[in-house]
């Protein structure tokens, strides 16, 4: 009877078998590259419970801290400095920084730090912004960014938090 009830289930509601498995996060990705248009790492985006999880491994960094942010627009031209990538994601009309009392922007994310070898592992959770629909959806018709930044943010200075040069970007893609 099991067998019959699961089979039935199957067919009327996809996903309803015994045994069978959730429907996936909504997920992203992201070549990295940097202002010679080498891919020097990537970036991966998954819905959470909490915002979007992302996860970042990249290379050939200045050693030092450096800032990450969201950008609102989904192009990634060095040679313009990466200013082809537009604002900070800021759907919310907000000002920059964690530390900001009329802040944050949805696309600050925190600093981090490149090894002597100029490497760096991320796992940030950007609480602000979704892989699903709406105005803090990553996937807006212009498309989005991940920026990476020379220097640290401040975390309070609008409109970047004096993070430097955009030196590597990588635009957000669905999985």
């Amino acid at each position: 009877m099991r067998f019959v009830i699961a089979s039935v289930l199957a067919t009327l509601v996809p996903g309803c078998a015994s045994g069978s498995k959730a429907p996936a996060a909504p997920a992203a990705w992201a070549d990295i590259l940097n202002g010679q248009n080498e891919k020097i790492g990537t970036a991966t985006f998954t819905q959470g419970a909490d915002g979007v999880q992302i996860h970042v491994e990249v290379a050939k960094l200045a050693p030092g801290v450096h800032a990450l942010h969201l950008h609102t627009v989904g192009e990634c031209h060095g040679a313009d400095g990466f200013k082809s990538a537009g604002a900070h994601f800021n759907p919310y009309k907000k000002k920059h920084g964690t530390e900001n009392p009329e802040g944050p922007h949805a696309g600050d994310l925190p600093n981090f730090e490149a090894g002597a070898d100029g490497t760096a592992k991320i796992d940030v959770v950007a609480k602000l912004v979704t892989l699903g629909d709406g105005v803090n959806s990553l996937f807006q018709p212009g498309g989005t960014c991940i920026v990476i930044h020379a220097k640290a943010d401040d975390n309070k200075t609008d409109p970047s938090g004096s993070a430097g040069d955009r030196i590597a970007c990588g635009v957000i893609q669905k999985k």
